[in-house]
C-alpha cells in the first residue's frame, strides 16, 4: 500500500472545500455531498467554519484511490489563515492547487505557487467553475504561465465553456513536448528526430512532475463534477508517494494541535521515519532553537579578562530568534490514530508516511520535533504584521482572558501573545481584520468570553543605521554585576535576522555564561529603542569577564563573591542597549504590495485616495478599458482602501494585496511601542526593578 500526503491550497472562494467533498464523493468515502452554505460539509468541522462558510483550520480526511492511500490535508483559503497553511507544508508528499476559472489568478495564488516552487513540492493546477459564466480557458493558462512563473501542462480542453453543461475532455496535446524537453535532452533529440513515442512522453511527464519541474493543469467543475476523475487518476500516477524508513529512527513533526473533550492536548503529526507505537516515550522539542549553541575556536581555560581570536555564533532565526532552549521535553504516547477511509481510527502504531493523532504528550507544541529533528523550522511567509490589544467587555477577568488566548496560542502560536503588566493589557498579532473577527467569535463560542478590539495598528520593526558600542567592566562602578560584557552591534542586509559573533576566545569564561549573553541579546532585541522588534543586524561579543567561584574556608559556594549566569542575564540588556543607543535605529513600517485592476475613466478618482492612503502606485498598465495599477501601501492602510474600492470604481475595481518588505516610517510622528520589560532605557528604573538597588545609593553586587 502507498501512502500520499497531499494538500489542497486555494485563494479564497475558489471552491476549495466543494472540490474536497466533491473528491470523497468520486471514491465513495461519502453518500452525498456536503454543502459549504448548509454547513455539511466534512473539512470544516467548526462551528465557526460552518457560520461563516470558511475554512479556519486544517483538517485531514482520507480517501483510498486503488493501491493508494490519500490523506488529504484541507488549508485556508483566506490570506488571514496563512499561518494554517504554513504548518501543513512540511509535511506534504505533493498538493493541489486550486485557481477559479472566473476570478483567475489571485495575489493567494501567487503567495502560494512561488512558495510551492521554493519547496520543490510537486503540485497539480485544478481550474475550478468551468461551468460558471465568464469561466476562462486560454486566458488563464497564459495568466498561469506569466504570473505565476510556472511551466504548465495542459492536461486537456474544455467543450462548453461557461455553460452548466462544461465538461474536461482529457488529452495530452503536441505542445506538452516542447516544455517538457526544456528539462530532458533525450527527449528533446527525439523530438528534434521525430521518434517520440506517448509513452516515453507521459514517462517524462510523470518524471518531471514528481521533481516540482511542470505542473499539469486539469479544468474542472467541484459542482458538477467534471474534470474530477482525471484529476484522480493524475493525483494517484504523477504525485509521489510518502517516503520514510519504518524501521529507522523516529522522526515526526507536530503541525496542528487541538484540544479533546476532556481538555487533552491532541497532537497531529506526519511520521517522516520510524515507527511510533502506544506506550513509547518519545523526546520532542522545537526545532527552531536546533544548534543555537555559540560556536568558536579558543583554549579551554579560565580568566578574568578576555579579548582574543575570532569566533562566531550560529546565525540567527531572524523574528523568530527567541533565543530559548527548545529540546529536553519528552512524553509517553497514551494513544494513537491513523487516517483511513474518510476518518481517524485507533491504532497501536503509526509507521514513516503516516499523519497520526497522538494523546499523552502534555507539553506538545506547533513546530515541535519528535524524536530525531529533521532540520529547523522555517518559516515560509511573513509574519503578521498587525497588532490590536484586546479589551475584556463587563465581566470578564484578566486571567479568564489570558488562559483562553493561552489555548488559542496553542493551535495558532504566531497570534504572539504579549502581556502588558503595567497596563495590565494583552495584545496579539494578526494577519488581517477577519481573523481579528474570527478571534473575536472563538472567544465567545468557545470560551463565553465578550471581548472587543481597538484599532488594529501595524508591527514596525527597527534596524540599526550604524555601528554601536558599549562595554561595562566587573566590579568598576557603576556595574553593580559580576561580569564583564561588551557589545558591538553593526547592521546587516535586510532579511539576514540576528547574528551572534564572539571577538574573544571560547574558553576565556564558562560556556554557560555565553549562551547566557546570548540568549539575552536575542530576548533584548524584542524590544528596541522605540519598542519594536530590532532586526537585520549583527551583534558581536567584544569582552567577557567573570568572577571564579568562591569559598570561604570550610564552607561551600559564596554567590556574593561568584559570577552566575543571573550577572549576565542582568547586565548584557544595560550593555546593549547603550550600543544601540550609539548605533541609532530606525523604525520600518510593513509595506504590502498591490495590484488594482480598475475602468480606466476610474483612475482620476482613485489616484487622490491613494495618495491618501500614502499608496505609491508604481507601474500603471492598460488592458483595453481597464487599467492595472500596481505599487505599494502601507500595511495599516490596506483594510480602509479594500472598503473604500468598490465606491470608487462602480463596483468594477479589484484589489490584491499580500506583504511584500519593511519601509522607512517617513513623515510625521515615528510610531512607538509601550515596553512590557524591565526598560534597559532608564538604567535606575531598570536596576531598581532587577536588583532592588541602585549604585551609588547601596553597595554591593547581583546574584
Amino acid at each position: 500500500m502507498h501512502l500520499l500526503n497531499l494538500g489542497i491550497l486555494v485563494h479564497v472562494d475558489a471552491g476549495k472545500t466543494s472540490l474536497t467533498e466533491r473528491l470523497l464523493h468520486t471514491v465513495g468515502v461519502i453518500d452525498e455531498i456536503g454543502s459549504v452554505d448548509a454547513g455539511s460539509t466534512q473539512t470544516d468541522t467548526l462551528a465557526l467554519e460552518r457560520q461563516r462558510g470558511i475554512t479556519i483550520k486544517s483538517a485531514v480526511v482520507s480517501f483510498p484511490i486503488d493501491d493508494v492511500t490519500v490523506n488529504l490535508i484541507d488549508t485556508p483559503g483566506h490570506p488571514d489563515f496563512i499561518a494554517e497553511v504554513e504548518r501543513v507544508l512540511g509535511v506534504l508528499d505533493g498538493a493541489v492547487l486550486v485557481v477559479s476559472a472566473v476570478e483567475g489568478v489571485q495575489a493567494q495564488t501567487r503567495v502560494l505557487m512561488r512558495t510551492l516552487q521554493r519547496l520543490r513540492i510537486p503540485t497539480l493546477v485544478f481550474v475550478n467553475k468551468i461551468d460558471r459564466r465568464g469561466a476562462q480557458e486560454a486566458a488563464l493558462l497564459r495568466a498561469v504561465c506569466e504570473r505565476l512563473s510556472a511551466a504548465v501542462v495542459p492536461m486537456g480542453g474544455v467543450e462548453g465553456l461557461g455553460t452548466p453543461g462544461a465538461r474536461f475532455v482529457p488529452r495530452i496535446g503536441p505542445s506538452v513536448l516542447d516544455v517538457l524537453a526544456d528539462h530532458d535532452d533525450d527527449l528533446l533529440a527525439a523530438y528534434v528526430a521525430d521518434t517520440v513515442l506517448y509513452d516515453r512522453v507521459y514517462a517524462a511527464l510523470v518524471a518531471q512532475t514528481r521533481q516540482a519541474l511542470v505542473h499539469p493543469v486539469y479544468f474542472g467543475s467541484a459542482l458538477t463534477g467534471a474534470g474530477v476523475d482525471a484529476l484522480i487518476l493524475g493525483i494517484k500516477e504523477l504525485l509521489p508517494a510518502a517516503g520514510g524508513d519504518p524501521d529507522g529512527p523516529v522522526s515526526a513533526t507536530v503541525f496542528k494541535v487541538e484540544r479533546g473533550p476532556a481538555g487533552e492536548k491532541v497532537a497531529y503529526a506526519r511520521m517522516f521515519s520510524g515507527t511510533l507505537r502506544t506506550r513509547d516515550r518519545v523526546p520532542f522539542g522545537d526545532g527552531r532553537a536546533e544548534g543555537r549553541g555559540t560556536e568558536g575556536r579558543g583554549r579551554e581555560g579560565r580568566g578574568r579578562e578576555g579579548r582574543g581570536r575570532e569566533g562566531r555564533g550560529r546565525e540567527g532565526r531572524g523574528r523568530e530568534g527567541r533565543g530559548r532552549e527548545g529540546r529536553g521535553r519528552e512524553g509517553r504516547v497514551t494513544a494513537i490514530s491513523v487516517f483511513d477511509h474518510g476518518t481517524d481510527v485507533r491504532a497501536d502504531a503509526a509507521p514513516a508516511g503516516r499523519i497520526a493523532k497522538l494523546w499523552g504528550l502534555a507539553g506538545i507544541r506547533i513546530g515541535d520535533a519528535l524524536g530525531e529533528p529533521r532540520k529547523a523550522h522555517e518559516h515560509f511567509f511573513a509574519p503578521p504584521t498587525l497588532e490590536t490589544v484586546v479589551v475584556p467587555g463587563p465581566g470578564v477577568g484578566g486571567r479568564a482572558l489570558h488562559l483562553a488566548l493561552t489555548r488559542l496560542a496553542e493551535q495558532d502560536p504566531l497570534i504572539d501573545l504579549r502581556h502588558d503588566e503595567v497596563r495590565q493589557e494583552i495584545s496579539v498579532s494578526l494577519y488581517g481584520e477577519v481573523q481579528k473577527e474570527v478571534v473575536q467569535a472563538t472567544l465567545a463560542d468557545e470560551f463565553g468570553l465578550d471581548v472587543t478590539f481597538r484599532q488594529t495598528t501595524p508591527l514596525c520593526i527597527e534596524r540599526p543605521v550604524g555601528t554601536g558600542a558599549a562595554v561595562e567592566y566587573n566590579k568598576k562602578d557603576p556595574n553593580p554585576f559580576l561580569a564583564t560584557v561588551g557589545l558591538r552591534v553593526d547592521p546587516a542586509p535586510a532579511g539576514s535576522g540576528v547574528d551572534f559573533r564572539l571577538e574573544v576566545e571560547l574558553g576565556s569564561m564558562p560556556y554557560a555564561f555565553f549562551k547566557a549573553v546570548e540568549d539575552t541579546v536575542r530576548e533584548t532585541l524584542e524590544q528596541g529603542l522605540r519598542g519594536w522588534q530590532v532586526t537585520d543586524c549583527t551583534v558581536t561579543m567584544t569582552h567577557a569577564g567573570y568572577s571564579p567561584r568562591q569559598s570561604h574556608a570550610h564552607q561551600g559556594f559564596d554567590k556574593s563573591m561568584s559570577s552566575t549566569g543571573a550577572d549576565f542575564r542582568g547586565l548584557t540588556p544595560l550593555v546593549l542597549i547603550e550600543a544601540l543607543r550609539r548605533a541609532g535605529t530606525q523604525v520600518h513600517e510593513p509595506m504590502h504590495r498591490f495590484r488594482i485592476e480598475t475602468p480606466a475613466d476610474t483612475l482620476g478618482a482613485l489616484l487622490p485616495v491613494l495618495a491618501g492612503f500614502r499608496a505609491v502606485p508604481q507601474t500603471t498598465g492598460t488592458r483595453g478599458s481597464t487599467c492595472v495599477l500596481q505599487g505599494a501601501v502601507p500595511a495599516a492602510q490596506v483594510h480602509a482602501l479594500e472598503q473604500q474600492l468598490p465606491g470608487l470604481t462602480r463596483g468594477e475595481g479589484g484589489m490584491e494585496s499580500a506583504f511584500d518588505h519593511y519601509a522607512p516610517v517617513t513623515g510625521g510622528s515615528v510610531p512607538e511601542r509601550p515596553r512590557t520589560d524591565h526598560n534597559p532605557l532608564n538604567r535606575e528604573e531598570y536596576l531598581l526593578r532587577v536588583t532592588r538597588r541602585v549604585p551609588g545609593r547601596e553597595a554591593g553586587a547581583s546574584s
